[in-house]
């Protein structure tokens, strides 16, 4: 194991879904690097794991991460862990993998729980596609902005939120999105109090609102795409030949200006379909 980093995944609640080769691995690297190494200790304790542990957080990954650099380059092997699930999913540790891969040092993952996955598994809403925003900004008018932006995603889309802002989160998501839209939220995942709900925006709100229990824990929020955003991005064959025929007879710009209105597609993406057609 000499000279590598290992990036591990570890439980998200449940001390029990932790991979047998994470368990090996923990045990036979020279230090484990963690996010929290009080939180650690309790795993590493629980399968009688004895390793020095260092402290790598958001605070002090940019001056540790060389250390370790050069500990990995001299033969030893690393383990990096964040409190629980997978590193670098909205937790530290991306300068460290960074400057392994730029030394072209070996780094291997070690797969296992992630809240995310976990979440978007029996979410029950379509992944064939789907985004990761991480943690929502702290200001409502920021998180405003934000959502008016995801407001025209086609796909499924998901977001970390913390207790302490959820109710606040989905009050600010509900000025911009319908009060029927549908979300999921999960919150202690794996944990005693695991607690997966799918319902509209506004039914989950009042949830949220009225039941103190629906805001402790740790939140994963996922949300249903808009598909109609899909057809407003593409343009369909009968709008192909409305748009040919008027620039048989019209500059470009007028022609997608009428189309769109005999159409009811976009004007600007009209635009750069006459400007695609033109040049064929």
């Amino acid at each position: 194991m000499s000279g590598k980093l290992y990036v591990v995944a570890t439980p998200i609640g449940n001390l029990a879904d932790i991979s047998l080769r994470a368990i090996e691995v923990l045990k036979q690297v020279d230090v484990i690097a963690a996010e929290d190494t009080r939180q650690t200790r309790l795993l590493l304790q629980h399968y009688a794991i004895n390793k020095p542990l260092l402290s790598l957080h958001q605070h002090n990954e940019d001056k540790i991460s060389q250390q370790l650099i050069d500990r990995i380059s001299s033969g030893e092997s690393i383990a990096l862990v964040s409190d629980a699930g997978t590193p670098l999913l909205s937790d530290p540790g991306l300068p460290l993998v960074q400057l392994a891969r730029q030394q072209q040092l070996d780094v291997s993952p070690i797969p296992g729980a992630c809240a995310l996955i976990a979440a978007l598994s029996v979410s029950g809403l379509a992944l064939s596609r789907f985004s990761f925003e991480g943690f929502l900004p702290r200001t409502s008018s920021a998180r405003k902005s934000f959502f008016a932006h995801k407001l025209g995603d086609a796909s499924t889309w998901a977001f970390y939120e913390s207790s302490h802002r959820i109710q606040a989160a989905l009050e600010d998501m509900l000025t911009i999105f319908p009060a029927q839209h549908q979300i999921v939220i999960a919150r202690e995942i794996t944990k005693l109090h695991e607690t997966i709900i799918k319902d509209t925006l506004e039914g989950l709100l009042n949830k949220v609102s009225t039941d103190e229990n629906m805001r402790k824990g740790e939140f994963v929020v996922i949300v249903d795409g808009n598909p109609q955003q899909d057809d407003q991005n593409q343009v369909n064959d009968e709008q192909r030949r409305v748009l040919s025929l008027l620039l048989k007879e019209c500059l470009i710009k007028t022609a997608a200006a009428l189309a769109a209105e005999i159409t009811g597609q976009r004007k600007n993406l009209l635009y750069q379909v006459a400007l695609e057609l033109q040049q064929q």
